[in-house]
């Protein structure tokens, strides 16, 4: 008969039998302090936790993501003048109404002492759904002090990069709009563009900027072109009367992103019709296999497209863009008949039924699937031609 190992004692600690028929059984524990489990269990459970923090951050934070992060950078010095502050408060709380639902906007000001350390102050942080927030900062912003432009542009680079701070699914982007073309504090504007371009590259984030001179002078003009290229920014806009000022601010804040959606939108579902084409034609050739592939290539593109759908559906503060957003709903309508009138043409070649009445069903979907992209297209170029014209 089997002998059981010995029984555990009083103390937990297992004992050893010697002798014939019996097995010596080496059980090892090792018995520790109170304490020093309790740290070893704190110890793990902290590492779990951590673990599924950094999923959590990883992985299911980026879902929430706003398409667009937009911070507007706004002269609030004395050399903007109580009138000149007033325009661009003015233009940007009329401008901020329209932008996307989904865009977390944020509102900073600069002007102050040179070398204090609220010579440029972030008004309202990041958010969604905060335009009244921003249109009631804005007009409670009072000037003074000297143009801090670099700094301002320094500190919003930062606002980017705070801890937990969720970059955009789509765009990060500054939007300065400034009096003054050079720094207030610091003349020298090599020096200024080099450290503007540093701090960039040090965020480790792909920012945008995009530049508004309101009256500045033509003598510093240049300066703040040379700052604009050093921020990998296009060529400033400046502009002189406050209609033209609106105008810049609605462009960049409002459809810019409009035109840029709708072209991500077109540029997927487009070259899709050639896929579904090269679909047609394998099947027309009794190359099934390829033509199934070749559908599942076109699901996917139309799929890939989704955020630019989301994005433009909350875009629709103006006329042109609620147009633009119901074009390309009816687009990715479209593209899906298209699709599935592929689909039927092919069940049909593997049941071996007449392909012609499917060949001519598809045929007719897709002409009215190109008619529709022509609209698009022409809807775009409308749009397109409503830039200022300091960027025709």
């Amino acid at each position: 008969m089997a002998r059981e190992p010995a029984d555990v004692d009083a103390r937990g600690a297992f004992g050893v039998q010697r002798g014939d028929h019996n097995r010596q059984y080496n059980i090892f524990r090792m018995d520790l302090p109170r304490s020093v489990r309790v740290a070893v269990i704190s110890v793990l459970a902290l590492a779990v936790a951590a673990a599924g923090t950094a999923a959590v951050v990883k992985l299911v934070l980026p879902q929430f993501a706003p398409t667009y992060k937009t911070e507007f950078l706004i002269d609030a010095s004395a050399a903007a003048g109580p009138a000149g502050l007033a325009e661009i408060t003015e233009s940007l709380r009329t401008v901020v109404g329209n932008s996307g639902d989904r865009d977390s906007l944020a509102l900073r000001s600069f002007g102050g002492a040179c070398g204090a350390d609220d010579n440029t102050t972030q008004l309202v942080d990041f958010g969604t759904g905060n335009r009244d927030a921003i249109a009631a900062a804005a007009a409670d912003v009072r000037g003074g002090g000297t143009a801090t432009l670099q700094r301002g542009i320094v500190q919003a680079i930062e606002d980017f990069s705070r801890p937990f701070a969720q970059a955009a699914k789509q765009v990060n982007r500054i939007v300065v709009v400034t009096r003054q073309g050079a720094d207030g504090c610091d003349p020298d504007t090599a020096y200024v563009q080099r450290e503007i371009s540093d701090r960039i590259e040090a965020a480790g984030l792909e920012i945008e900027f995009r530049m508004i001179g309101y009256r500045v002078e033509d003598a510093q003009r240049d300066q703040l072109a040379r700052l604009a290229a050093g921020s990998g920014a296009p060529e400033p806009m400046f502009v002189d009367t406050s209609a033209d000022l609106d105008a810049a601010l609605d462009w960049f804040t409002n459809v810019e992103p409009v035109l840029r959606n709708a072209k991500a939108v077109t540029d997927v579902l487009n070259p899709t019709i050639g896929t579904v084409n090269e679909a047609v034609a394998a099947t027309m050739d009794g190359r099934l296999d390829v033509a199934e592939r070749r559908i599942g290539d076109a699901k996917d593109a139309i799929t890939a497209a989704d955020a630019a759908f989301e994005d433009l559906d909350g875009r629709t503060g103006t006329e042109a863009a609620a147009d633009l957003s119901r074009r390309a709903r009816k687009l990715k309508d479209l593209q899906r008949g298209v699709v599935e009138s592929a689909e039927t043409l092919l069940a049909d070649a593997r049941d071996g039924r007449p392909l012609g009445p499917g060949h001519a069903a598809f045929a007719e979907v897709a002409g009215g699937y190109n008619t529709e992209a022509d609209a698009m297209n022409k809807a775009l170029a409308a749009l397109r031609a409503t830039a200022p014209k300091t960027l025709r």
